[in-house]
């Protein structure tokens, strides 16, 4: 009798692993699942634009009104803005940036522009002075560039009265 009560102490019972293995397999699939559900639009998390709303945004590019006649085209004025000329510092010296531009209104806001004309400078040689050489070595720099003075712009002038920011010369030397 003491013999068999040792073989029970000395084997005891392993615990299966298929619990283990099912579990993995459970967790991949969900995983798996989630990720497609929210992938092709089923559950909507972080979309609020219903889908004719976004396909009517990709269909026009950035930048274009495609609501314009040849009316409104007609009604526009361009203010030109005198040449700013800006020094840069670099390691190796200085360099300087002539910009030239000119802002691109409606003939009923040409009066109210040209008023404020000095500020819109003052805003420009502000962005300007403050940006490094690094900045312009951007391929697409003068684009971004353009962007972030347009918008500087509008804050200065008032919403909607300059309708875009025409570049002339943006030339380091």
């Amino acid at each position: 009798m003491t013999d068999a009560t040792a073989d029970l102490e000395e084997a005891p019972a392993k615990p299966s692993k298929m619990p283990l293995i099912i579990g993995v397999v459970l967790a991949i699939a969900g995983g798996g699942g989630g990720f497609y559900a929210v992938q092709s639009g089923l559950l909507p998390l972080g979309k609020t634009a219903d889908p004719q709303t976004t396909h009517a945004v990709e269909s026009v590019p950035a930048g274009v009104d495609s609501g314009e006649t040849a009316e409104d085209i007609a009604n526009l004025a361009f203010i030109e803005m005198d040449p700013i000329v800006i020094t840069l510092r670099k390691a190796s010296g200085l360099k300087h940036l002539r910009f030239r531009a000119q802002l691109e209104v409606d003939v009923a806001h040409q009066a109210e522009v040209e008023k404020i004309l000095p500020r819109v400078v003052d805003v420009l040689n502000s962005y300007l002075r403050a940006l490094e050489i690094a900045d312009l070595a951007d391929p697409m720099a003068l684009p971004k560039l353009r962007a972030q003075m347009l918008r500087r712009i509008n804050i200065a002038t008032g919403q909607g009265r300059v309708r875009d920011l025409l570049i002339m010369d943006f030339v380091l030397n």
